[in-house]
């Protein structure tokens, strides 16, 4: 062991020692910066650097919720929707939260918080962070995952997340009823209001198989995009619903767009001034979408085909200016709607609206059938077997002409079920006498 008298000798010989490396390195950095061009220095620093830095396996891509500081990130954004489906018990950092509407919480992952999916066997990690940029914090989802599967999740993950994200937007998605507001020429802008009307196909009282036809033709439809798109043929269907008031039109209607998750734009042509006014109106309506035209045979331009000329098209709606939104304008107004035009007179309808390519399905509301209203007492008085009162009911409806509407109201009266058939068995009698009478007028005339 040095001696304390040791120390300071040895302390001067290790800073001589110093000073001579020291001035070696500055020569020999001066010399290579002076020999050596800058892309070959650069090559050899980050030779020598990753001669001493372990590899990794694992690559992060880093998603931010926007780009350029401007646009929202669709990928950032589906992160968002996709990721609480993945939340476990494991979890410790969760943001909940919840709206006047929504039926339940809603839970999302906290910053720094990790989310582990696994797609195809390969083990993903989620991670939310935030950075400051000019004193402002913005967040970005950090995806780490093994290497060896980049090209798998890059080509394949992502857009199973964006797809999981799109069919989650549209299982909870508000569906909305919109109507043309009225203000100056072809009325203002459409207003809107939430649709939450509670029927569905499995509450409608309409023939099984005529339902089972509807729905089978409406999942063909909304599943074709590529046949539409080969074919040459706009991405639309055209429904016709005749009969008379209280068939069930409406809800019908109802039950299509809950069943499709399809927003409803509801068109009154007497609002309508010219066909310039009709194309506009078209172009503000969006995708995945239901446009209704009811009563189509009432209004005075589809009727008078006279006066459809071209000169008075920008001045007046025209049937020419109807059938081309359908087969013209519709094409390159949007994809994946349907059209629902409905009357309770068929025979009033011009042949050019009828064909197929414009109304492609005519659906008759006819009055109603004794299976319908079975259906009904199921529904309103819980009734699941055979009554006492069926057998004259169905001999009575079978020569009376009530529609769905009015079955429904006289069931509504009472919550009894033995008084609301024996009053609708009244209601009934009533009804056929009336017929009977009128047509006992007739006959006297």
């Amino acid at each position: 062991m040095a001696s304390f008298s040791q120390i300071p000798q040895s302390m001067t010989t290790l800073f001589s020692l110093y000073a001579s490396y020291t001035g070696v390195m500055m020569l020999l950095r001066s010399i290579i910066n002076d020999l050596l061009p800058q892309s070959f220095r650069t090559y050899i620093c980050n030779t020598f650097f990753n001669l001493f830095t372990p590899l990794s396996t694992n690559s992060t891509l880093f998603i931010d919720q926007y780009i350029n500081n401007m646009s929202p990130n669709q990928v950032y954004e589906a992160a968002e929707i996709y990721l609480p489906t993945r939340i476990n018990p494991k979890n410790e950092r969760l943001r909940v939260s919840k709206t006047h509407r929504q039926k339940s919480l809603s839970f999302s992952i906290g910053k720094g918080e990790q989310i582990h999916d696994s797609f195809n066997n390969i083990k993903l990690q989620w991670r939310l962070s935030s950075e400051t940029i000019d004193h402002e914090e913005e967040l970005y989802f950090e995806l780490t995952f093994p290497k060896k599967h980049q090209d798998t999740v890059m080509s394949s993950y992502l857009n199973y997340v964006l797809d999981q994200a799109n069919d989650i937007k549209e299982r909870e998605r508000v569906i909305k009823l919109y109507s043309k507001d009225r203000g100056g020429p072809g009325g203002g802008g459409w207003g809107s209001i939430n649709l939450e009307h509670p029927l569905t196909f499995d509450k409608l009282a309409m023939d099984p198989e005529m339902k089972k036809m509807i729905v089978e033709d409406l999942d063909r439809f909304v599943k074709r995009k590529d046949f539409y798109k080969r074919v040459g043929k706009a991405w639309k269907r055209g429904y016709l619903l005749y009969g008379p008031p209280g068939t069930g039109k409406s809800s019908l209607i109802a039950a299509m767009a809950n069943y499709l998750r399809f927003d409803i734009y509801d068109l009154d042509l007497s609002s309508i001034y010219s066909n310039s006014a009709l194309r506009s109106i078209l172009l503000s309506t969006s995708n995945r979408s239901i446009l209704i035209i009811e009563d189509i045979d009432c209004n005075a331009g589809v009727q008078d085909r006279e006066h459809d000329s071209t000169k008075e098209s920008n001045t007046r709606l025209t049937l020419s200016g109807i059938l081309n939104f359908i087969d013209g304008l519709w094409s390159s107004c949007g994809d994946e709607r349907i059209v629902v035009f409905t009357t309770n007179h068929k025979d009033r309808i011009d042949p050019a609206l009828l064909r197929p390519g414009r109304m492609d399905v005519h659906i008759n509301m006819s009055y109603c059938t004794f299976s319908g209203f079975k259906f009904l007492a199921s529904n309103y008085l819980e009734i699941k077997d055979n009554h006492s009162l069926f057998g004259e009911i169905e001999g009575l409806i079978q020569k009376t002409e009530v529609t769905p509407a009015e079955v429904a109201e006289e069931l509504m009266k009472t919550d009894d079920a033995d008084v609301a058939l024996q009053g609708f068995v009244n209601f009934l009698k009533q009804k056929r006498d009336e017929k009977a009478n009128e047509v006992l007028v007739v006959n006297k005339d």
